[in-house]
């Protein structure tokens, strides 16, 4: 049986779990990115996370679009995200078929400065607390954890 002191220390979690749909094509990035505007208004987070989050999660929703999908209408890519207390767990799942993140070019290196793309996986390493990528023969599912 438990004590009244014993029932003080419990904590109560609160799990929050949310998602989207969209077909892959560049103008569901909009979507996504007002689903995640939606979800964080309650959570006190500072412009400048805000703005990590948000860049993250649109670089990795339009590498699932473009790279994995192809643009393709007829596959889509599920955004799902998980709010337990102060972490905030994005998954973004395409239909492609994967890649390997180290074979992605350094975006730092003076022969790729000048090019236009090539720099989602270097952002959402900086602004995520961890990043990891699960390949599977549906696609490939991008986690991206934060602290909130």
């Amino acid at each position: 049986m438990f004590s009244y002191l014993a029932l003080k220390k419990l904590a109560i979690v609160e799990i929050k779990n949310y998602f989207i749909e969209v077909p892959s094509v560049p103008d569901s990035l909009t979507a996504v990115e007002e689903f995640i505007i939606q979800i964080t208004e309650d959570l006190n987070i500072d412009e400048d996370k805000l703005y990590g989050i948000l860049l993250s999660v649109s670089e990795a929703t339009t590498n699932a679009i473009v790279h994995a999908n192809k643009k393709d209408p007829a596959k889509v890519v599920l955004v799902s995200v998980t709010v337990e207390n102060n972490i905030l767990t994005v998954k973004v799942k395409d239909q492609g078929p994967g890649f390997n993140p180290v074979a992605v070019p350094d975006p730092t290196k003076p022969e790729n400065l000048l090019k236009d793309s090539g720099r989602g996986l270097f952002l959402m390493r900086i602004y995520a607390k961890s990043l990891t990528y699960i390949p599977s023969p549906q696609g490939t599912e991008t986690i991206l954890v934060f602290e909130v």
